[in-house]
C-alpha cells in the first residue's frame, strides 16, 4: 500500500469519526421530535387495529346435548390505544353538551374535545327566516395537540365538567399522574365575546424540551344570504399581525391558503355580515391558513370551509394558562371598533383615502339620519341630497360649461364646415378653443366633478354591500337592500345577467343612458373616430356594463346611483333652463369678436403645435419636389 492510499484511508476515517460525532449530537436534539412522530404513527396504527378488532369476532363452538355443534360469535377484547389509563377511559366516555346563553348568542359546547359545537346569533335570521348559525353542529373543530409522553389531541377525549354556571363552564381532562388539561369558557353578559383559557396543570408528563402546542381551529360556515355571488364576494379569511395597518385577506369568492412563520395577533373567519374571530392574548407564534368555497349548488347549503392551524408558545415545567378571546357576531363597525383590537378593519370600506371618507363622513351621517328616520330607503335619499349639495359649488362650474357648449353648438357646426379637411384638424381645434374661450366654456370642465364624485361613488360601492344595517331592510319592491332586488327570476343561470333581473339596476342603467345623452347633447357631431368612440362608450357601453355589474349587487347601491343621476339631471336641466341662456352666450361671443382674447396656456401650446405641424408639412412638400 503506497503513501497516498494510507493518507486517503486516514482522511476517510477522520471524516467518518467527525460525521458520527456530529450525528450523535444532532440526534439528541431530534430524539423528542422522533418520539412525537413515532407516537402519532402508533396512535394511527392502534386506531386502525381497534377498528378492525371491533369489527372482527371470535367463533366459539358449543356441543349441544344432542351432539350437534352450535357456533356463536364473541367480540375480541379491545386493545388500549393510549398508555395513560385515564386518557383511555376519557377516549371511550360519552359526551355531554353545555349551552351558554346571553341576550346576544347561544354557544353550545361539547365535553368531547371541550370545544364549541354551534353558535346561534340572536336578533338576526337567515334570508329564509330560519335561525342564523355562524356554524352548526358538526361544522367546528377546536383542538390542541401536545406531546405528553405520547402525542394527544384534545378533540379525541371526553373532558369532565368541573364547574358550570349559566355563563361559564370548565372542562378538565385528568391524567393518571394527577395532572390535567383544562378548557374554560366565559360568555360575557350582553356581548358577543367569549373568554377561553387553555391550561396545563401539574403536567409533569410533558417533556421540558417541548416548547409549543399546536391548535387546530376549523369551521364550516353556512350560507345566510339571498345571493350566493354577492355573499361569496364579501366573505373571506383575515389575519392580523401586531403593528400592521390592516389585516391580510384571503379569499373573496376564491380559494386560498397562506403560511405565516411570524407572530399573529388574531384571525377571522368572515362571512359577508358575521364573523368568528379568535385572538391569542399573548399572540400566536405562527399560523397556517386555508379557505375553500363550496359550490353554489351545494346540497348542505354551505358557503365556505375555513381552517387555521396555529402554534402557541408553551412553557414546560410549570402550570401555565394560554388565554384566548373569541368573537361570534355581526360585522358591525361600531361594535367591532369598541373592542379596540382593530377587528373593524375586516369590514371592506375602501382604501386609505376612500376608507377615511367612509369612516368619518358616510357612517356618521348614516347613523345621524337613523336617529330620526326608520326607513333606510329614505335615509339613503337624504344622504344623497346632502352629498349632492356639498359638491354643488364644484359641479356647478362644470354644468354651466356644459350648458354653454350646448348653446354654442350652431357656431361649432360652422367651424366644422369651414375646416372639413383632415389636414385642417389643428386649425379647427384652434378655432373651437378660441370660441370656447370667448364664451367662457371649458371642454375639460367635466373632469372636475368626475374627480370629486368618483371617490364618493367608490365609497358607496364599498359601504352598502358591507353595511349590516341594511341587511333585511325593505324599501319599495326590494325586500332586502343589502342584496339584489329581483322582479324576474329566470330559474336558470343566464350568461352575464345571472338567474334574475334587478329593477333598481335596470332603472339605474336607463337613467345613466339619459344622463349621458344630456351631457353629450352639447357636443356637435364629429367625423373623428376617437370622438365617436368616446361618445359610444359613454352613452351605450357604460350603462350596459353598469347594469351587468349591479344586477347581482346590493339594491341600496343601485338605488343610490339612480338617485345621484336623477339629481344630476335635474341640476343640468335647471342650469340650462334658467341660469345659462343660449342667446346670452351667443351675444357674449359676438361682443368679443374683434377684441383680443387672453390666451390660455393650453391655447398657446395648441398654436405652437399648429405652427410645428405647418413647418413639417412645408418641409415634406419640399422633399417631394
Amino acid at each position: 500500500m503506497d503513501k497516498n492510499s494510507v493518507t486517503g484511508f486516514i482522511l476517510i476515517a477522520v471524516i467518518l469519526f467527525g460525521f458520527t460525532f456530529y450525528q450523535s449530537k444532532q440526534g439528541r436534539k431530534y430524539d423528542e421530535l422522533q418520539a412525537q412522530q413515532d407516537s402519532i404513527a402508533l396512535v394511527q396504527r392502534l386506531e386502525q387495529e381497534a377498528a378492525r378488532l371491533a369489527s372482527d369476532s371470535v367463533t366459539v363452538a358449543t356441543v349441544l346435548p344432542d351432539g350437534t355443534i352450535a357456533e356463536s360469535a364473541a367480540s375480541a377484547p379491545a386493545q388500549a390505544i393510549y398508555k395513560d389509563a385515564s386518557l383511555e377511559q376519557a377516549h371511550n366516555a360519552d359526551a355531554q353538551q353545555v349551552v351558554l346563553s346571553n341576550s346576544k348568542i347561544d354557544l353550545t359546547l361539547s365535553s368531547f374535545g371541550a370545544q364549541p359545537v354551534s353558535v346561534m346569533v340572536k336578533d338576526y335570521f337567515n334570508y329564509d327566516s330560519t335561525a342564523l348559525y355562524i356554524f352548526k353542529e358538526g361544522g367546528c373543530t377546536f383542538s390542541a395537540s401536545v406531546y405528553t409522553g405520547e402525542y394527544i389531541r384534545t378533540q379525541d377525549f371526553n373532558f369532565q365538567i368541573a364547574e358550570r354556571t349559566d355563563s361559564s363552564v370548565v372542562f378538565r381532562l385528568p391524567f393518571s399522574d394527577g395532572g390535567y388539561i383544562e378548557q374554560s369558557y366565559l360568555l360575557h353578559e350582553d356581548s358577543y365575546l367569549v373568554d377561553n383559557a387553555l391550561s396545563f396543570v401539574g403536567m409533569s408528563s410533558i417533556p421540558r424540551n417541548v416548547s409549543s402546542i399546536d391548535l387546530d381551529y376549523s369551521v364550516i360556515i353556512p350560507r345566510m344570504e339571498k345571493g350566493y355571488k354577492n355573499e361569496a364576494q364579501y366573505s373571506k379569511l383575515d389575519f392580523y399581525q401586531e403593528g400592521d395597518k390592516k389585516p391580510v385577506e384571503i379569499g373573496r369568492s376564491r380559494n386560498g391558503s397562506k403560511r405565516i412563520n411570524s407572530r399573529v395577533s388574531w384571525f377571522a373567519f368572515q362571512q359577508q355580515f358575521f364573523s368568528a374571530i379568535v385572538r391569542a392574548k399573548d399572540q400566536f407564534a405562527s399560523g397556517d391558513f386555508d379557505l375553500s368555497f363550496y359550490s353554489q349548488d351545494d346540497e348542505s347549503h354551505n358557503l365556505m370551509a375555513c381552517s387555521a392551524k396555529m402554534r402557541a408558545d408553551f412553557r414546560p415545567g410549570q402550570d401555565v394558562t394560554i388565554p384566548f378571546e373569541m368573537y361570534f357576531g355581526p360585522n358591525h363597525y361600531k361594535t367591532l371598533k369598541a373592542l379596540d383590537q382593530k377587528y373593524e378593519k375586516i369590514i371592506p370600506l375602501g382604501g386609505s383615502l376612500v376608507g377615511w371618507f367612509t369612516k368619518y363622513v358616510i357612517i356618521p351621517m348614516f347613523d345621524f339620519f337613523h336617529r330620526f328616520v326608520a326607513n333606510y330607503g329614505i335615509i339613503i335619499l337624504l344622504m344623497t341630497l346632502v352629498i349632492k349639495l356639498v359638491v354643488l359649488p364644484f359641479t356647478y362650474k362644470s354644468y354651466a360649461s356644459s350648458a354653454k357648449m350646448a348653446a354654442l353648438k350652431p357656431e361649432i357646426e360652422k367651424i366644422n364646415a369651414r375646416y372639413p379637411k383632415q389636414e385642417d384638424a389643428m386649425k379647427k381645434q384652434q378655432a373651437t378653443m378660441a370660441l370656447y374661450n370667448k364664451a367662457g366654456a371649458s371642454p375639460m370642465g367635466g373632469c372636475l366633478p368626475m374627480l370629486l364624485t368618483f371617490p364618493i361613488l367608490w365609497a358607496m360601492f364599498r359601504f352598502f354591500p358591507a353595511s349590516i344595517e341594511l341587511r333585511q331592510q325593505s324599501f319599495l319592491w326590494a325586500h332586502d337592500l343589502s342584496t339584489y332586488d329581483s322582479i324576474v327570476d329566470f330559474g336558470t343561470l343566464v350568461p352575464l345577467i345571472g338567474d334574475h333581473l334587478s329593477l333598481f339596476a335596470l332603472l339605474m342603467a336607463f337613467t345613466m343612458w339619459i344622463y349621458s345623452k344630456m351631457t353629450m347633447s352639447g357636443q356637435s357631431a364629429s367625423n373623428d373616430p376617437n370622438t365617436q368612440s368616446m361618445q359610444f362608450m359613454s352613452v351605450w357601453m357604460m350603462p350596459i356594463m353598469m347594469f351587468f355589474i349591479c344586477n347581482s349587487l346590493s339594491a341600496a347601491l343601485s338605488y343610490y346611483y339612480l338617485l345621484s343621476q336623477l339629481i344630476s339631471m335635474l341640476e343640468i336641466w335647471i342650469i340650462r333652463k334658467f341660469v345659462i341662456k343660449p342667446e346670452a352666450v351667443l351675444a357674449k361671443v359676438k361682443a368679443a369678436e374683434g377684441k383680443p382674447v387672453k390666451k390660455s396656456k393650453f391655447m398657446q401650446r395648441l398654436e405652437e403645435a399648429q405652427k410645428l405641424q405647418e413647418q413639417q408639412m412645408r418641409q415634406q412638400q419640399k422633399n417631394r419636389r
